[in-house]
């Protein structure tokens, strides 16, 4: 996707008739079903006139030009990349990134600046760093630049042009000399080292044709955190962080680096939505801690992410690889350097599950364990997959523990979507459909990124996840908690539980130790084994986990009334335990549930409806294509 595709010379035009604003905001409004913000309609108008100036002053009319192009697989857009030939004749495109600074700080991050962004002063990337990652990101993902017979050759750089170079200045620190060598910068006073630069790798013009090269080429599949994983234990990261993702690593760097600030311990909050990265970012973070030798540990609530896990990794790693519930057990004080908590949002306050032995279980809350236990904290927390009442762990739960132990305290923001074909408006879609939060994404375009269907039967949701998966693909079925959930048979196969007329499939294996019959997994790895598609996954074994495509059962414990344009929940439909559907929350936990249901899928979600009244209103959120 781009909001803006065409020749330099007419790029210019439409500059000079102060129309490229107003062009940008159009395609904006079509794409996305919103008008964009004030500020980044006059950002447009600043930057890229500054842009449109030196592309004259280079004499670049014979190119093409994309602007707010969206990197593949999430939803951060390219400032402008400007493509052409050099004087070998070789496809080039060159990456621009706009900046309207004219002020910044240090910063104690390794790729990090200070700067005043939405009228605070924040820690961002420099903005040579943050240029190189889209680079690799590109070369990674986009097949025009990785080609092996001719690639599209690529290069980046940052324009700030309204900054004054200084030698001296908090952006031109040493620390941040090889990506400025790598990706360069260019203040407001340098425009015609910026000028050199670009007629290096654009000399020769003839840009179309390599525009039309890089539309029409395809990105490369996602990598699914699983089949990730491994690689990054073993020092072969898969994924390029970007943005925000890479400022949380390298405040995280810092505060490990650091122990102790002023005697006090560290607690970090890193919050996101779904598809955000965080498990990405957490468990690079356990890697490259663990290689720094560091005491890492990395824990979360869910039995069935952090079994996976194991699986994985192997045996080796279970010392690293921890659930909350485990720092009950006695424990140094700071015995651990870093502590990562991924799916905090599952924490609970005291603990009362079955698996953790009597003795082991305390009065404090098991937050205050894990505070004594380490020097450093970070918890990724999502507020909105909170789906039961016993789980407590909200960005404000987890700060109020910080303060009361006296600990610093920093909060990170995700917003780069990579999940749902990294389609940020699907997933505010579905919050403002479901009444989770208001949006402006009111209606789904279908965005060609993302496939998603509504379905007549739930048989022909899982006819459409086979076929995907025969292609190569991943793809599990999950359903809202609506069918009850029988215990294995004697003989190890499964009840068939989840009943829709003629549709009848079990649900996962329960948690135990029965032994269950051959190619059906337990319910720790139904995600990731392959026998994990001939049952259905309810929330607890979903959450966490990611596959190319996901079929949702929408049952009935969740209604939309057409009369009263409202949302209902049902607990008399639901098979939850009765402590886990309190009537004052319980339509609330249910949104959420499906929230996290709908968005388990990188390339798409089929959706079959139990209740047609909910299918209705779904279907009047979605723009019928002409």
């Amino acid at each position: 996707m781009r909001l803006y595709s065409g020749t330099t010379d007419q790029f210019l035009l439409d500059t000079t008739m102060n129309q490229i604003a107003d062009k940008l905001k159009i395609s904006f409004f079509n794409y996305f079903g919103y008008n964009p913000g004030e500020s980044e309609v006059k950002s447009w108008q600043n930057s890229l006139r500054a842009m449109s100036q030196v592309i004259d002053y280079s004499n670049l009319h014979d190119h093409g030009v994309i602007l707010e192009y969206q990197l593949p697989m999430t939803s951060k857009r390219l400032d402008c990349l400007i493509c052409g030939r050099d004087s070998q004749n070789r496809d080039n495109a060159v990456i621009i990134e706009l900046k309207q600074w004219d002020k910044t700080a240090e910063s104690d991050g390794d790729n990090e600046i200070r700067t005043w962004i939405g009228g605070k002063l924040r820690d961002i990337l420099h903005p040579s760093v943050q240029v190189g990652q889209y680079r690799m990101y590109l070369r990674d993902y986009h097949s025009a630049f990785y080609d092996s017979v001719n690639p599209v050759m690529l290069s980046a750089c940052a324009y700030l042009h309204n900054y004054a170079f200084d030698a001296n200045d908090a952006i031109m620190a040493d620390k941040f000399r090889e990506a400025m060598t790598k990706n360069p910068l260019f203040t407001k006073d340098e425009v015609v080292r910026l000028k050199d630069f670009l007629k290096k790798s654009l000399d020769m013009g003839a840009g179309v044709d390599v525009l039309k090269r890089i539309e029409n080429s395809k990105f490369r599949p996602s990598k699914q955190l699983m089949e990730h994983v491994a690689g990054v234990i073993q020092g072969n990261p898969e994924y390029t962080l970007l943005d925000e993702q890479l400022v949380v690593y390298d405040g995280v760097l810092t505060a490990a680096r650091e122990g102790f600030s002023n005697g006090r311990k560290t607690v970090i909050i890193v919050r996101g939505g779904p598809g955000t990265g965080k498990s990405v970012i957490a468990i690079n973070l356990m890697a490259d801690l663990s290689r720094m030798n560091y005491n890492t540990q990395y824990a979360t609530g869910s039995r069935a992410f952090t079994s996976t896990l194991r699986e994985v990794l192997g045996k080796r790693t279970v010392t690293q690889l921890k659930f909350f519930n485990d720092y009950l057990k006695a424990q140094e004080e700071n015995e651990v350097d870093v502590l990562i908590a991924d799916e905090s949002h599952r924490l609970w306050h005291k603990d009362i599950s079955r698996w953790t032995p009597k003795q082991y279980r305390s009065d404090k809350p098991v937050i205050e364990h894990m505070i004594k236990a380490a020097k450093v904290l970070v918890f990724f927390v999502d507020d909105r997959q909170i789906i039961r009442p016993k789980e407590v762990g909200s960005t404000e739960y987890i700060q109020e523990y910080a303060v009361k132990n006296e600990c610093n305290v920093q909060i990170y923001n995700l917003e780069t979507q990579f999940r749902c074909k990294g389609s940020d408006a699907f997933v505010k879609w579905t919050d403002n459909t479901l009444g989770i939060e208001r949006t402006a994404n009111v209606m789904w375009t279908g965005e060609e990124q993302f496939d998603f269907r509504i379905m007549d039967s739930p048989e022909e949701v899982e006819q459409a996840i086979r076929e995907k998966i025969a292609q190569g693909k991943k793809g599990r079925m999950v359903a809202g908690f609506c069918w009850p959930w029988s215990d294995p048979r004697e003989d190890g196969t499964l009840e068939e539980d989840v009943v829709i007329d003629g549709y009848r499939r079990p649900w996962n294996a329960k948690p135990g130790k029965k032994k269950l019959a051959g190619g059906i997994p337990v319910s720790n790895l139904w995600a990731s084994d392959a026998g994990g598609i001939n049952q259905v996954g309810c929330v607890y074994t979903a959450q966490g986990f990611e596959f190319d495509y996901v079929g949702v059962i929408f049952g009935k414990d969740l209604t939309y009334n057409l009369d009263t344009q409202t949302w209902e929940g049902h607990p008399e439909n639901s098979f939850e335990a009765p402590q886990n559907k309190p009537k004052d929350r319980f339509t609330d936990f249910v949104k959420n549930t499906y929230r996290i249901l709908f968005s388990r899928g990188i390339e798409g979600c089929f959706v079959y409806f139990a209740d047609k009244d909910t299918e209705r209103f779904f279907k009047t959120r979605i723009m019928k294509k002409e």
